[in-house]
């Protein structure tokens, strides 16, 4: 990863303190790549582990992962042909049935995602689908809440790895099941603003499988010289497009085989 690397300390450390500010305030910023323009997409993740360091370091506690842009949808509406990876904290994390505060967001969306949660190391590097299956405890619906910090929601990849893969807040739900129970291939998924259907899919649009998308995480982590710990929660990516929301909206994500999630936004 360090041949790629463009950025100095000193710009890494400049940039991550720009998108913590955004992140922790609420407002939006350039997309990085206006200042930086040679800056890469391994840059864009040494950007992610400093702000990484900082959240720890203030006492967020690292609960798992999450994979980003790995439908086709998602990669069309970002113009974007590579996934990538965020980290997700224990304060990023909301109840079902909440009511989320928009206020603390710049450019709020939701979308359905399956979550994976472990219970063995996953390293790399040719981490595979079945690999992921076999160290799953179980899985969950979810549905994550995206919020990228830059203006105009436009950006470029290393910007929107630096920020985190636009990660805000996640709700899970459901009911937990085994993998080996269900065909995670083939799960349809509805999404329903304020009682109306706005999105569906099916499970198939993350890169075939959703454990498929896991399995690339943890090649990508390997990359980065981590590993995935046993019983982290890990987001598989959006079977959906992102959809926006605002105060007084209401979100239902209803997941075949594994039942629903709801929540309500509020200023």
């Amino acid at each position: 990863m360090s041949l790629d690397l463009t950025l100095s300390r000193e710009d890494i450390v400049r940039l991550c303190e720009r998108v913590e500010g955004a992140q922790r305030r609420a407002y939006a910023i350039p997309k990085l790549t206006d200042e930086y323009p040679a800056m890469t997409i391994a840059d864009g993740y040494a950007v992610q582990a400093e702000l990484r360091r900082r959240y720890l370091a203030s006492g967020s506690r690292l609960v798992g992962w999450k994979a980003g842009l790995t439908s086709k949808a998602k990669m069309q509406q970002m113009g974007v042909h590579v996934p990538s990876i965020g980290f997700l904290m224990d304060d990023m994390w909301r109840p079902e049935n909440s009511a989320i505060k928009t206020s603390d967001m710049v450019h709020p969306r939701v979308e359905c995602e399956v979550a994976f949660v472990t219970n063995k190391t996953l390293k790399g590097p040719n981490c595979t689908r079945q690999d992921v299956l076999d160290a799953t405890d179980y899985v969950l619906p979810a549905v994550e809440i995206i919020d990228s910090r830059f203006s105009g929601f436009k950006f470029d990849l290393p910007s929107v790895v630096a920020d985190n893969g636009s990660s805000a807040r996640y709700v899970a739900g459901g009911r937990a099941r085994y993998p080996a129970d269900i065909d995670l291939r083939t799960l349809g998924v509805v999404m329903e603003k304020n009682g109306e259907i706005i999105a569906m899919g099916a499970s198939a649009a993350v890169l075939g499988h959703p454990a498929e998308a896991i399995a690339m995480l943890v090649n990508i982590l390997t990359e980065q010289g981590e590993e995935l710990a046993a019983g982290s929660f890990v987001m598989s990516g959006g079977i959906t497009e992102a959809i926006p929301v605002k105060p007084g909206d209401s979100i239902v994500a209803r997941f075949q085989e594994l039942g629903s999630v709801s929540m309500r936004f509020v200023e």
